[in-house]
């Protein structure tokens, strides 16, 4: 019974009894109301109380949401009714002026259920790779088939800069800005609005790597649903190069080098290669490093630009790359094909299989 009475009063004493937990504003004129799925309510201020010249001036006041007028006053009561309650609210003059605005977002407490991206089997919500060391990486998601969304919000920082980071947005460009002590972010959201691309500015690809990257993507749906999805790792972890260069060099020696995306010096940053031979009709000639019957698999460490001798009879030559120092992603298959071959006689003046070299300055 005492806890219902506290419960009754506390409209009146403008204390939240249980919901929301906590609010924030994401963005300005954006407000997070985090709930636990419980019935409550938020205030909305439409202006401040010094701003209020006549008695009447309150009462000319009109709250719309979504475009729909709800009440009257300076102040607006949000109820919050589970997951309910968000949505854009608005204040007006006589005159129908807007006076203010704030779009509410419905974040729920500490739920393991999500409702706005998918997750795949033995993966993150986030997947994020870099096709190098400059800084630069990209994170995509999949949105749920019935609760496409978009980006509300990008933070992206080092692990230790929790406290310090300062995030703000573009709204021209759609572009994110992170500053801290030790890292200078931007992020954007690609065309395809199932990924970002980011950029440290001020990371150096010579040094080692102290501070995991740590991002943060919020994601809002048409009913004012918010949800935040992280992903902490470093660029050592999620390096993937971009394909290997493949082409022929005559009719039995095919030629590969490094990807043009990745960092120079190769002696610094060192690939690790693997190849194999595509013998007999292949199964998906447009992809003939899947699903063909192949020669064995060859592991080369190359610091550049490598010679292979083709065997008689192959159909093509497939090749892919990872970083020879830690173990990250391999890249995708690259490939030759159409080999067509000289008689085995003319073979006789390659003494190798393989060879690689760095080609003169």
């Amino acid at each position: 019974m005492n806890l219902f009475v506290f419960c009754v009063f506390c409209p009146f004493l403008r204390v939240s009894c249980s919901n929301p937990l906590s609010h924030w504003t994401l963005l300005p004129n954006v407000l997070v109301l985090e709930v636990d799925g419980t019935w409550g309510d938020h205030q909305l201020s439409c202006l401040a109380e010094d701003s209020l010249h006549r008695d009447n001036q309150t009462r000319d006041i009109v709250w719309r949401k979504n475009g729909e007028e709800e009440a009257h006053g300076n102040s607006y009561q949000v109820r919050l009714v589970e997951s309910l309650g968000g949505g854009n609210y608005t204040c007006h003059s006589k005159d129908w002026s807007v006076l203010n605005h704030t779009e509410v977002l419905i974040m729920q407490h500490q739920t393991n259920r999500r409702r706005i991206l998918e997750k795949p089997e033995q993966e993150d919500y986030l997947k994020c790779s870099a096709q190098n060391y400059s800084g630069e990486f990209h994170c995509s998601w999949t949105w749920h088939t019935s609760r496409v969304g978009k980006v509300a919000f990008i933070k992206a920082r080092h692990v230790s800069d929790d406290n310090s980071t300062l995030c703000s947005v573009d709204a021209s460009t759609q572009q994110w800005m992170c500053s801290s002590a030790h890292g200078n972010f931007t992020c954007s959201v690609d065309k395809s609005g199932n990924s970002i691309s980011c950029q440290d500015k001020q990371h150096c690809p010579f040094a080692e790597e102290s501070q995991q990257i740590h991002v943060t993507v919020y994601v809002k749906t048409s009913q004012f649903l918010l949800e935040s999805y992280s992903k902490l790792f470093f660029l050592s972890e999620i390096v993937k190069p971009d394909k290997v260069r493949i082409w022929k060099v005559n009719t039995t020696v095919v030629e590969w080098s490094y990807p043009s995306s990745w960092n120079t010096p190769y002696s610094y940053f060192p690939l690790t290669f693997q190849t194999f031979q595509v013998r007999g009709k292949c199964r998906e000639c447009e992809n003939p490093c899947k699903g063909s019957k192949r020669s064995k698999t060859v592991t080369v460490h190359s610091r550049d630009i490598c010679l292979f001798r083709v065997k008689h009879r192959v159909k093509a030559v497939c090749v892919r790359a990872k970083d020879a120092l830690c173990d990250s992603q391999w890249s995708e298959w690259s490939h030759v094909r159409e080999l067509t071959h000289l008689p085995a006689d003319s073979l006789q003046d390659l003494s190798y299989d393989h060879f690689c070299f760095e080609p003169p300055l």
